[in-house]
């Protein structure tokens, strides 16, 4: 798929001139070193509960076809299909920029969220570790952080967790869409396995550190009717909080995930479709704050209903609210820098 900011736009077909289709070619995954200009990001929107976010990499190797941020792959010029899972960016520089960024004297802390746009713990972190070396900044700043993975690598890190951990500076959420392993195999290919996921929660839990369920996306007709398993398991292996968010299909991946569907799963895929687009007011997507997260409708409340119902019963979020838990960020303070009021000698 082309990106929407290229001036043409290719479509292959047979001109009858090749005899044999040719055979599939094996795709390779090139990371590039990039050297960025800043590296903490700013929102302010409503329905996101963080103020910052850190992505240490653009680009994802894990290859989930729901992911959100696929289209932000064509501000490259590159596809946020193929191009988006196999042509990925490595921000070498991150931790010397996000020491930099925390000693400015007009920063004002508040909780970082680490691998929003793409999985922080992808399978290039473990050649590259920036967001270990991310973690080892924000402990020495006494910075608070959140993480969201899909992947068990996060285990690694687990000594420096810990260590936030004990200062109540760290909060972790894996995401898990799906126990179904047909089902995940070829939705989110090259992410850690749905029951390794349950269990690197247990591992996290076990280790005293804070961690919940995100079970995103919610997809009708495919994988909606877990959503109560899925936060039953995960309160089982010691998640304490929970949140949902409903498939989301911004610009070109609406056409994607439709190709998906109706190569993977043919005849779920007008039911998948229909039931979206009942719950996105008629359309494929909506960008609203407010419902862009949870949908619209009849439908909608009702999976509403059923998330709260089951975090009531399980004890998750204090009777289901979405938010984390609440990080210390009086804490922070500048390594070397005196703390305000405090004269140095």
């Amino acid at each position: 798929m082309e990106g929407r900011f290229e001036q043409w736009q290719r479509d292959a077909f047979d001109d009858g001139w090749i005899a044999e289709v040719e055979e599939e070619i094996k795709l390779t995954t090139i990371i590039t070193h990039e050297t960025a200009k800043s590296i903490i990001s700013r929102n302010d929107s409503p329905d996101i509960p963080f103020r910052y976010s850190v992505n240490p990499y653009r680009g994802c190797e894990h290859g989930c076809i729901y992911c959100f941020a696929r289209p932000s792959h064509a501000y490259l010029g590159l596809s946020p299909g193929l191009d988006f899972e196999t042509r990925l960016f490595a921000k070498v520089n991150a931790p010397g920029l996000l020491r930099e960024e925390l000693s400015k004297p007009g920063f004002k802390s508040d909780v970082i969220s680490l691998g929003i746009n793409t999985d922080a713990y992808q399978p290039c972190e473990r050649k590259f570790q920036l967001t270990r070396q991310l973690l080892e900044i924000a402990s020495d700043f006494n910075q608070a952080v959140g993480l969201i993975t899909k992947s068990a690598l996060i285990e690694r890190d687990i000594d420096i967790l810990q260590s936030l951990s004990a200062r109540n500076l760290v909060h972790v959420t894996l995401s898990i869409t799906t126990m179904d392993h047909h089902v995940s195999r070829y939705l989110e290919p090259r992410t850690a396995a749905p029951a390794r996921r349950m269990q690197t929660i247990k591992r996290l839990a076990d280790a005293g550190i804070p961690v919940g369920i995100n079970v995103a996306p919610v997809i009708p007709f495919l994988t909606d009717h877990e959503l109560e398993t899925l936060l039953e398991t995960a309160r089982g292996m010691g998640a304490t909080s929970a949140g949902y968010i409903l498939l989301r299909l911004p610009w070109e991946l609406k056409e994607l995930f439709r190709n998906w569907l109706e190569n993977h799963f043919p005849l779920k895929a007008a039911h998948v479709m229909s039931r979206m687009q009942e719950m996105r007011g008629g359309r494929d997507n909506d960008p609203n704050f407010g419902s862009r997260m949870v949908g619209e409708g009849i439908l909608a409340r009702l999976l509403e209903q059923r998330f709260a119902k089951a975090c009531k019963r399980l004890d998750l979020n204090n009777a289901g609210t979405r938010r984390i838990q609440r990080l210390d960020t009086s804490k922070f303070a500048v390594p070397g820098r005196p703390v305000q009021g405090q004269l140095a000698w």
